[in-house]
């Protein structure tokens, strides 16, 4: 799926196929997650993600995939028509499942009571506006926040790092750049209009990567995420305060 040397490394391919897998789809309207919808069989629309359809039909991720016979990247059609169930038959899919499901569990997903402390490095934020979708615990939901602002806003590098990963291959995130950030750490930048650096290219904290767009999605913004040892954490716990510089 990813093109270049970042196929040849093992690491960065990890990383990425996990964004893949894990990226919560930024959100359009409510009411246009709804069209397709029959009950037992959703017709997929523009825009959807495997994980924007389990929000929706209430079956989750890995039932989507055993349904209709999908395998990792989950890569969906616009009006393919995928098998899907809901309520009580979800939940005991989920619990006669329980065992093989803590056997695939990845090893480098870290659960948020083992988060790194706050202060462990200093991230800006990657553009000024509001943020009109705060981060998500829950599952399939946002895992990572949506800032809101005019279209051609600045975005900028959130810490200093390489570019890894710069296109819109991913479904649903339009022209996404993300940027490794030592061992540890992956940023990610969806939906921008203007992309204005490279793969392979080093950036410094708060340098311009690209420009504020609506590419993968129904309005201009940013969504950012922050990614530690490939599990996503919530960017405002780690960020100043807007406006402010951080104090580590």
């Amino acid at each position: 799926m990813f093109a270049g040397s970042l196929t040849r490394n093992p690491i960065i391919a990890l990383s990425l196929l996990t964004l893949t897998l894990l990226l919560a789809g930024c959100s359009g309207s409510k009411s246009s997650d709804m069209g397709g919808y029959s009950g037992a069989v959703y017709t997929v629309k523009r825009g959807d993600t495997l994980y924007r359809i389990s929000r929706t039909t209430g079956t989750s991720v890995k039932d989507l995939a055993r349904l209709n016979n999908l395998s990792p990247p989950y890569t969906i059609e616009v009006g393919q028509k995928l098998k899907v169930n809901g309520g009580s038959s979800t939940a005991k899919n989920s619990a006669s499942s329980k065992t093989k499901t803590a056997k695939v569990t990845p090893s480098y997903a870290v659960p948020q009571s083992s988060w790194p402390p706050v202060g462990q490095r200093c991230w800006l934020w990657p553009a000024s506006g509001k943020v009109v979708m705060p981060y998500s615990t829950s599952e399939g939901g946002n895992k990572g926040i949506d800032i809101s602002a005019a279209r051609g806003t600045p975005v900028y590098a959130s810490g200093a790092g390489k570019v890894v990963y710069v296109g819109d291959q991913l479904r649903g995130y339009g022209n996404l750049i993300m940027i490794k950030h030592g061992e540890d750490y992956i940023t990610a930048y969806a939906h921008n209009d203007t992309m204005l650096v490279n793969n392979g290219q080093n950036v410094k904290a708060g340098q311009k990567i690209a420009t504020m767009g609506s590419t993968g999605t129904d309005s201009v913004k940013l969504h950012f995420q922050i990614r530690y040892r490939a599990t996503a954490i919530d960017p405002q716990r780690y960020l100043p305060a807007q406006g402010s510089k951080p104090k580590c």
